[in-house]
């Protein structure tokens, strides 16, 4: 319990100005500002009651402050640094978790569990699990990648993206590709619906109905699409595609194509066509090298958005859905915008390839 008997608090001239600045602190050191408040009213004469109630606190806290700038003065007010639990997992520890983790692989298994790695180290699991969120690893993850070989890689990512980047006046720059072999999938039995606490719920088994092969063509500038559905994606088909992107595009306007290297957009009767049709100008990204082509990004919204959970008794039904889907796009087209140069993508897959070259050492 505090004393009865006060001890009266007298403050210097530079301890009363510390502690007016003090009492001026933003809401980020509010704490400080009060605890100046108790130590000057104190040094004014007021006692624990009267200055509990003028600032609406505790008087126990006004005695703890009190006290403490009696004793400590100015640094009393400060925070004592907080203990806390000693470390129990010394650098040594950390090292082999880290080690064998990134360099070794457990006898049964392809890569390393928190319960594996915990009983090879002799860790809990949690303490493997902060190790790993510390220096960002995850054994349970696996990425895809490729790497192109295409000999022309630099020249094919430059001519891409300087189109997205500056496209030519008096032109319209179209991403075209094919989404092939989509299937029209029922579900074995009713999709049941999405409840309060439980999510929708399907079979794992599909009925399969046939496919149905999607030509599209997304204009980089507004973002809208052109689609054709076939049953096949041969070159004629996409002849066909050609065709109907000739007839949208106003005669006035040139026609600059990205597209990727598929045997079916290099046959000669293609190159006749093109050959007949001096406007349409073909772009084509490296071998692959998909990410290149932002069609394929809108083919993701397709496919997150209407083919993943979708159910299809017929081929029929498929592509009538599909068609209204991209009518509702191209109701309120979302253009993507490509923000990389060229030089910063080449930069990144240099450092990392650097990077995997590094780690074999």
């Amino acid at each position: 319990m505090p004393s009865s008997v006060l001890v009266p608090v007298e403050l210097s001239g530079a301890e009363r100005a510390q502690l007016e600045s003090w009492t001026r602190r933003r809401t980020s050191a509010q704490a400080l500002a009060l605890r100046s408040r108790i130590v000057l009213l104190a040094a004014e004469g007021r006692n624990h009651r009267e200055i509990a109630g003028e600032l609406g606190i505790d008087r126990n806290t006004v005695a703890k402050w009190r006290s403490r700038f009696v004793e400590h003065r100015l640094d009393g007010l400060t925070d004592d640094p907080r203990p806390g639990r000693p470390r129990t997992i010394s650098d040594e520890q950390v090292e082999e978790v880290i080690v064998k983790t990134l360099e070794t692989t457990p006898k049964d298994a392809t890569h390393w569990s928190t319960r594996s790695m915990a009983a090879e180290v002799g860790l809990t699991q949690s303490a493997v699990l902060r190790i790993w969120k510390a220096f960002g690893l995850q054994p349970h993850r696996q990425e895809t990648w490729k790497l192109s070989t295409d000999p022309l890689f630099v020249d094919k990512v430059k001519d891409v993206v300087g189109l997205y980047l500056n496209p030519p006046e008096r032109a319209v720059v179209l991403c075209v590709d094919e989404k092939s072999q989509i299937q029209a999938l029922d579900r074995t039995a009713p999709i049941l619906p999405m409840l309060p606490g439980t999510p929708e719920r399907a079979t794992h088994d599909y009925k399969r109905s046939g496919t149905s092969s999607l030509y599209a063509a997304l204009d980089l500038t507004t973002g809208k699409v052109l689609g054709a559905l076939h049953s096949r994606h041969r070159a004629i088909e996409f002849k066909q595609f050609l065709r109907a992107i000739d007839r949208e595009v106003p005669d006035d306007l040139a026609v600059h194509v990205v597209l990727d290297n598929s045997s079916t957009h290099k046959t000669p009767a293609i190159a006749r066509w093109l050959a007949a049709h001096p406007r349409f100008v073909l772009h084509f990204t490296p071998t692959s090298s998909s990410w290149l082509n932002l069609v394929e990004r809108w083919f993701a919204e397709l496919t997150t958005k209407l083919l993943r959970r979708g159910a299809h008794r017929s081929v029929r039904q498929l592509n009538a859905d599909i068609r209204a889907w991209i009518d509702t796009w191209n109701d309120h087209p979302r253009p993507f915008v490509w923000t990389k140069t060229a030089d910063q993508i080449l930069e990144s897959i240099a450092r990392y390839c650097q990077r995997i070259n590094d780690s074999r050492h």
